[in-house]
Order: C-alpha cells, then structure tokens, then sequence
C-alpha cells in the first residue's frame, strides 16, 4: 500500500541541472495527449505547487482582516473622557480624602534631625530663667515655682533648649545663650537616645553655637539647609523645637519681613540681619530651626520680642539666616 507524501511548508530548490532532468522526468512520465494529425503532444510542466499552501495563505488574510477588525469596531458602552470628568474625579478625591498640611509634611522631614538640649549647672537668676523654670514646672503638672529637681543627682537643669544637626556625625547648631554657662550639655535625638555634647564652636555675633554629641544613632539624618537669597515676605515657614520643654511641637506662619535687628532685653548685644517671622515661638524654641514647606532649614530661631516682663510670644519672633548659622560651623552651605 502506497505512503501518503508529507510536504514542507516552505518550497523546496533543486540545483538547475536537477531542476532540469526532473522536468524531463516528469514529462516521460505523464500520460501524452493527441493532438490534429496524430502528433503526441507532452503535458505542461507542473507548477511549483505545494498542496495546504493556499489555504494557509488564505487563513492568514482571515486573521488579519479579524484583527483590524477588532481595532476598529465600535466598542459599546464607551466614552471618552473629558477635562470635566478629570476636574469632578479629582474634586471628589480632595471631598473624600483628608490630605496633610504643608506644615504637617514639612515637620515630618525635618522632625529626625531635631534635638533637645539641656544646659546644667548653676541655676540662673535670669527674668528669662525665672521664666523657663515655671513654664516647665507647669509643663510637667507642678507648681510653679516649685525647685528645680527633674535632673540627675548633683545637676541643676538651668535651661532647655533646640538644636538640629547639619553634619550626620553629630555635629549640632543652636543659640549660644541656651549652653552659655552650663557645667554639662545633654542632647536628645530622635529616636530618644541622649548622649552628652561638647561645645566646639561660638559666634557670640550671631547667638550661634556649635555642638558635637559624644554619641549618636546609627542612622542619623542630616537636616537640608536652604539659601535664603530668593526668601520673601509671606512665604510659609514653621518652627520646629521644645517650648518650655514640650515637644518637639511644630507651629507655622509666614515669613513678616526681612533684614531685621534685635538687641536683648538686657541691651547687652544687638542682632542684625535677622528673619521676623509670626509661627508661635516660645523659651525652649530657642536654636530650634525655622523652615520652609519643604522641610529645608532657613535659619536658627534665637529670639521673641516682647516688651512686657512675661518673656512670651506676642507674635514676633526672629531667626538668624543659615547662611550665617552654618559658617558658625566653618561650613558654609552656599
């Protein structure tokens, strides 16, 4: 019983001379037609015809016209969307969903490079130090003038300040007058490691002090300092620190004016070039950063004014620029 043949897909080539004797053969062998008079005609040459490869070709035209087909056929149902639909999916978004405040995310990124600083030591007879003392004794649910006893044995707590750190490796501004006298300097970081500190720069100028931990955590961040070259009155800012202890608390404002000056209430030193802002600012605030909607420090705040005896925010307060602030660390940033 004769095999069925199995055909390639593609055509097959013979070399010209095999073309040729397999013509000639096939000739031989297909039946000879008659012609007028008796002349045997041979049959026509067979084309190069390969069964199956018709209707192959015919069902890839098939798919294809299926295809295009399926592009373009209109789709029930469909619609295209419109700048008013966008306009009403966000409004429904910002209706249904409480996004943060720019201060609240501001805080955020600054919040890990803010530290608390405390000065030991001989207590102060200061109106300012007076101050400070009731506001923490109250802070902590005591009476107000009651004695100062919250720190270790042996050490008097003269003074509760801010800091934040420029350099990863520790390295801590905040106002002179905050470490100014103290026997002893304790910061808190962040994540609540406390670790002593050592004075390593001033810029009495400035109100400027530099402080390097004596141990820090293992992924401490750095603020981002911000020239204040393009600063204008009425941008945002919000100052981060520890009023009368309490904190870190954040409270926002704007920029009031710029280039201001400042003499203490003692009149012993004078400040200049100074940036007066309204975020509520309070004793502790002091060397706490001031900053942008970014997180960036702008500069070190150093000082309220208020012409009463109270030492409390009446809504003015003063901030040295960081340019000034990070040349006290022999860095200057820009």
């Amino acid at each position: 019983m004769r095999r069925p043949a199995f055909y390639s897909r593609s055509p097959r080539t013979l070399p010209p001379a095999a073309e040729q004797a397999a013509e000639q053969a096939d000739a031989a062998a297909s039946p000879k037609a008659t012609g007028a008079g008796g002349v045997v005609q041979a049959a026509p040459p067979r084309a190069g015809w390969q069964p199956g490869r018709r209707s192959f070709a015919l069902l890839v035209v098939l798919c294809t016209a299926l295809a295009t087909g399926s592009v373009w056929w209109p789709r029930q149902g469909s619609k295209a969307l419109t700048q008013k639909d966008i306009d009403s999916a966000v409004l429904r978004t910002l209706q249904t969903n409480t996004l943060p405040s720019p201060a609240a995310r501001a805080a955020d990124i600054i919040r890990p490079s803010v530290v608390r600083v405390v000065g030991y030591g001989p207590e102060k007879s200061t109106p300012e130090a007076k101050t400070q003392k009731r506001g923490r004794n109250m802070a902590k649910g005591k009476p107000p003038e009651a004695p100062n006893d919250g720190g270790p044995a042996g050490e008097v707590e003269r003074g509760v300040g801010t800091g934040v750190v420029i350099v990863d490796k520790g390295v801590i501004l905040t106002n002179l007058h905050v470490v100014a006298g103290a026997e002893k300097i304790k910061v808190t970081f962040a994540d609540g490691l406390e670790a002593v500190a050592v004075l390593t720069g001033v810029q009495p100028e400035n109100d400027l002090a530099v402080l390097q931990a004596q141990k820090i955590p293992d992924d401490l961040i750095p603020a981002t300092m911000r020239s204040t070259a393009d600063l204008r009155p009425g941008d945002q800012v919000a100052a981060v620190g520890f009023p009368f202890g309490i904190g870190p608390s954040v409270s926002a404002g704007v920029v009031s004016g710029l280039k201001r000056s400042f003499r203490s209430p003692e009149g012993k030193q004078e400040l200049g070039n100074l940036i007066q802002f309204d975020a509520a600012a309070n004793p502790g605030n002091s060397g706490g950063p001031l900053i942008n909607m970014d997180g960036e420090v702008l500069g070190i705040v150093t000082a309220i004014l208020n012409p009463t005896q109270q030492r409390t925010f009446i809504g003015i307060g003063f901030a040295v620029p960081i340019e000034n602030a990070a040349s006290a660390a022999g860095s200057p940033p820009f």
